[in-house]
């Protein structure tokens, strides 16, 4: 017996027994008062419970944020793809959108071109050193293109074939100033038409320059300046540009005019290559010029010149 009481350990654990059999004996008790034993076990477990509940709770509300800001994470990488994927269907819709109305006015143009066999190219070549005096198109020889054939956008001509190979051709814009860039033109008038020819390029205030305007001629600014047709190699009526200026020539004999081009010669992509299919015009040009004064026809013999001597 003195051994039993001496090993506290077997003490300590009967005496644990007899209290929890006593708790429990009390909490199965059908009474409808709580006893301080149960209100001590109630409370130590809530205690307990709220110790160990909080944590857990927060380190699981943690991890549940973490994940919802990889889900937001991932769901705005998606948007921003989504939204990139927009801006690109935009762009080429914007792109096909412009495609198609030059499409339209190509082929506007072509309808009033119908005494002229055309022939639609891609600018394929543009040098930046020379950006307003040649542009590398798409058809050569094997397409029926030939040098000094006229080169026109819908909105008007832009210039003429300089050289060409079996697939490619090199076109010779107005806006290129050279002395031999020559286009025999007119100015509409209400009366009789006022001819003239561009010549060379005005830097400074990009435009066209009419010259040999005769001094009596009656023209102001506004009024259309279109091709005239003479020397067979243009088609007649070609929009060139309009009239912004005038001003004497050196010698006081004659006007010269700036023209601001009818056409963008900057912003080529697609251009008409054209060509004279019917003689009809050329009898046409010639009742209209006919009766016309010596220095009339001597203006227009000028012209004829310079279209027919391989300048334009």
């Amino acid at each position: 017996m003195p051994h039993f009481f001496s090993n506290k350990r077997l003490i300590l654990l009967m005496v644990s027994i007899i209290v929890l059999v006593s708790l429990i004996g009390f909490s199965t008790r059908n009474n409808e008062t709580i006893t301080w034993p149960e209100k001590f076990l109630r409370d130590t477990t809530g205690v307990v419970q709220s110790l160990v509940s909080r944590p857990a709770h927060m380190t699981a509300g943690f991890f549940g944020n973490v994940a919802d800001i990889f889900r937001v994470y991932e769901e705005n990488q998606m948007l921003k793809s989504r939204m990139e994927e927009f801006a690109s269907l935009s762009a080429e819709l914007e792109t096909v959108k412009q495609e198609n109305a030059t499409l339209r006015e190509m082929i506007d143009s072509e309808s009033s071109l119908s005494d002229y066999t055309t022939r639609s190219a891609l600018v394929i070549h543009r040098s930046p050193d020379k950006w307003t005096d040649m542009i590398g198109i798409n058809k050569g020889s094997q397409n029926g293109v030939s040098e000094n054939m006229a080169v026109v956008t819908p909105e008007g001509l832009i210039g003429k074939v300089e050289t060409t190979s079996e697939f490619t051709s090199t076109v010779q814009l107005l806006s290129d100033d050279s002395r031999a860039n020559r286009v025999s033109a007119m100015v509409a008038t209400d009366g009789e038409p006022v001819y003239a020819f561009i010549e060379g390029w005005n830097e400074e205030q990009e435009g066209l320059m009419l010259r040999k305007i005769q001094s009596d001629a009656e023209i102001e600014e506004g009024q259309q300046v279109i091709t005239s047709g003479l020397g067979g190699l243009f088609p007649r009526g070609l929009a060139i540009g309009t009239i912004t200026s005038l001003q004497p020539d050196e010698y006081g004999l004659s006007y010269n005019a700036l023209v601001e081009p009818a056409a963008d010669y900057y912003n080529l992509e697609q251009v008409n290559v054209i060509e004279r299919t019917s003689e009809t015009l050329d009898e046409t040009i010639q009742q209209e010029t006919g009766g016309e004064s010596n220095e009339e026809q001597s203006s227009e013999e000028e012209q004829q010149n310079a279209d027919g001597g391989g300048s334009s």
